[in-house]
Parts: structure tokens; C-alpha cells; sequence
């Protein structure tokens, strides 16, 4: 198929769910993806993982495909004067950088654990950046109520399959392997150019890429270029901010860490700490020798260029202090390691979306459709405290269907 109602470039969460929209509303939709699989930072163990609360369309979707879920405990996270810092959140009236409020607002020595605290979990849980963070947009997550994580049975892969089915089965077409390069447009019609040349053409497209793909400069790999140009929108592009991240998946021999002469309690499932690799999950309640380390925000951007091997090495020790355990031990017990280095990745470049101080104004200028014929939709375009999730996706998605409609 090299002609289509829509052209969707991007065939991640926010790309399906729009394509699955689209289909039933009746029009004919083509879904671009340059990597050979659907899904996009949906992948096994390496991309999405958790459902962070109780969330309506996710959790409707995978009932509605038969696809198990279950709760998983919540982190314990220790937050030395938290009240002090909940009482200067809800004062604060005008926006600014996490880290000018941490500065401005709790500058003795006796806060330093506290905006360590906070810092380290801006940049880990939200791969912010505390530089240009909103601690508005801040202020939203962190002091909404406590909601229970899930985890899905079988990962979220079998939602990505379920969506890319459900447009298949009714007549949509999806092409894996497909690089866009060129968006060439004008009302009412499109022509996409692919970097090996071939063209498909539609009378609307729906950009659905990574926000980190969107910033990225003409001549890299994966950048897209519009013709003619869209100046206001790259503009408002680089306002928005998207996090660093590295994932560390290592299997071992056994399940070390459920021994009991370790010094953390049973059963395990989130370790936070201080080391390069600060942060550490387990599959519980799922048995598995899995462990998985994350690295996020500017840290992770640090270490884009660094080897697999190097990044290894960091995690192991990383492990070995945590544990106490020899480096040399650790080692001998892994069977296999991947790295994803999902800042390094030329389809991704970067994490999620993080909310910067400009990011409220940036919003509505990306998400204003161009002549109703080019659109854009994900995950960094949600307004809300669940920026950056799949669930963000599958709403501004389907959001972004009813304008096109």
C-alpha cells in the first residue's frame, strides 16, 4: 500500500492506538515504522513495564483483549522533611526549574539528604533533567494520591500485538523497516519519503515519533524534515524535554538476593541507593533470576556514547556494593547481560518526556494541527501527571483522532 486516508509515522502505542481509532471511524490508514517491529520503546523487558495506577484506557485495553494484570507493592521510599517540602510546594505560585526551587527554598545544610532526595528521584523516575524540570509539573505527581502499580502478565508486548491485529485484521496496512525522512505536504495531501527513496502518499499524517526524534538536527539518522518547514513547531519541539535512559537486564544463575543473609527484607522488589546505577527492580512476585537496573536523566546522557561492556562493568559494581558482595562472585553467577541504551537509539533518542517550564506553552503549539492535514500525537504531548507513560500515549492519541475526524 503506498497510498492511504492517513499516513502514521510511528507504530508505537500512540501510532496503534490511533490506528486502530482511524480504521473504525472508517478511513483507510498506513503505519510507518522504521524499526522491523511494532511496539516501539514497548519491548520485552527493555522498554515500558509498569502501569503506574489505575489507568482508564490501558487498563480497559487489556481487558478487553483477555490480557492478565496484578499489583505489585509499592517502593518505600525514605524522604527526610518531606512536609517542609510538601508545605513550599503547594505555596509555590510561579513556575521555575526543580533545581532553583530546591536552592531558593531549602538552602541549610540540614536539607541537603532532601534535595539529594529529590533530585535523584527527578532524574530517575521521571529521567528529568533538574535544570529545566517544572516543579510545578512536579508538584502534580508527586503530591497526587498514592495509586497501585501494575504489572502485566506476559509484558506489554501482548497489547502491542493486540493493537497492531486489530489493525491489521481490518484492513490496515503496517510497514516495518520504513525510515521516514521527508514529510512533504500541503492542504489536504501529503507525500512521505522514506531515506531509501520510496514515497507513500495520503491526504493527512499523524506524527507520532519520540519527542527526542522530533528535536533531533536534519542530518541525523531517523530526523524528519518537513517541506515546506514547520518553524514554529521545531521551535516549540526543543522547549519540551525528553529524559536520558539506560536499562541494564541481567539473568543470573540464582536469585541471590532472596538469600537470607542478605541485609534487605523479603520479599524484594525495589532497591534505591547511591551508587552509579542507583536504582534496581526484581520480577516479584513473578519467580525469576531477572534483575534490572536503571539509569536515568542526565546521568544516562552522560554515558550515551560509552560501550556495552563499560556500562557492564558500572552495573556489576554498582550490584557488588549494594550487596557486598565481590564484583568477581556477581560475575560468576551471571549467565547473560543486555544493555539498552535507549539515548543512544537513533528511533528514540531518549527516554520519555519530562516536563520542562516551557513545556505548557510548548504543548498547544505542537499539538495544533497544520492545515488539518499534518498532526501530532504522544506520550509528550499528554497534560497531566502521567506524562510520559503508555497510557499518556493512548490518550493523546486518541485525542489527537477526534481533531482529525
Amino acid at each position: 500500500m503506498d497510498q492511504a486516508d492517513v499516513i502514521i509515522i510511528g507504530a508505537g502505542a500512540a501510532g496503534l492506538m490511533a490506528g486502530r481509532e482511524l480504521i473504525k471511524a472508517g478511513k483507510t490508514v498506513l503505519l510507518l515504522e522504521a524499526r522491523n517491529r511494532t511496539g516501539g520503546r514497548i519491548c520485552q523487558h527493555t522498554g515500558a513495564e509498569f502501569v503506574h495506577g489505575k489507568l482508564p484506557i490501558t487498563l480497559s485495553l487489556l481487558e478487553e483483549a483477555g490480557i492478565p494484570y496484578y499489583p505489585i507493592p509499592d517502593p518505600d521510599i525514605d524522604m527526610p522533611h518531606w512536609n517542609d517540602f510538601v508545605d513550599k510546594l503547594k505555596a509555590l505560585e510561579d513556575d521555575m526549574p526543580l533545581q532553583t526551587f530546591l536552592e531558593q527554598y531549602f538552602p541549610g545544610d540540614q536539607y541537603t539528604s532532601l534535595k539529594e532526595t529529590i533530585k535523584n528521584f527527578a532524574s530517575g523516575y521521571d529521567t528529568a533533567n533538574p535544570y529545566d524540570a517544572s516543579t510545578l509539573a512536579m508538584r502534580e505527581e508527586w503530591l497526587a494520591p498514592e495509586e497501585t502499580e501494575y504489572r502485566i502478565a506476559g509484558g506489554y508486548d501482548l497489547l502491542v500485538a493486540y493493537l497492531a491485529n486489530s489493525i491489521t485484521k481490518a484492513g490496515g496496512h503496517i510497514e516495518l523497516s520504513a525510515v521516514v525522512k521527508e514529510i512533504h505536504w500541503k492542504p489536504g495531501h501529503v507525500r512521505i519519503v522514506t531515506d531509501d527513496a520510496k514515497s507513500y502518499t495520503g491526504r493527512q499524517a499523524l506524527i507520532t515519533v519520540p519527542l527526542g526524534v522530533l528535536q533531533a538536527p536534519d542530518t541525523a539518522k531517523g530526523s524528519l524534515q518537513y517541506f515546506p518547514p514547520l518553524p514554529d513547531k521545531q521551535e516549540a519541539f526543543h522547549k519540551m524535554g525528553m529524559g536520558g535512559v539506560i536499562k541494564i537486564l541481567l539473568h543470573f544463575r540464582e536469585a541471590f538476593w532472596e538469600r537470607s543473609n542478605t541485609a534487605f527484607p523479603q520479599p524484594l522488589t525495589f532497591i534505591f541507593s547511591a551508587e552509579a546505577v542507583p536504582t534496581w527492580w526484581t520480577q516479584y512476585p513473578e519467580k525469576s533470576t531477572l534483575l534490572t537496573g536503571w539509569l536515568g536523566g542526565p546521568a544516562a546522557k552522560m554515558l550515551k556514547d560509552a560501550s556495552d561492556e563499560s556500562i557492564l562493568q558500572t552495573a556489576l559494581t554498582s550490584l557488588a556494593n549494594i550487596f557486598r558482595i565481590h564484583t568477581a562472585t556477581l560475575q560468576s553467577l551471571l549467565e547473560n547481560a543486555k544493555i539498552i541504551n535507549w539515548t543512544a537509539d537513533p528511533f528514540t533518542r531518549g527516554s520519555y518526556s519530562y516536563a520542562t517550564v516551557h513545556t505548557k506553552t510548548a504543548q498547544p503549539v505542537v499539538s495544533t494541527p497544520v492545515a488539518d492535514t499534518l498532526f501530532f500525537a504522544g506520550e509528550g504531548l499528554f497534560e497531566g501527571a502521567s506524562m510520559g507513560t503508555v497510557e499518556a500515549a493512548l490518550v493523546s492519541a486518541r485525542e489527537t483522532v477526534k481533531k482529525m475526524l
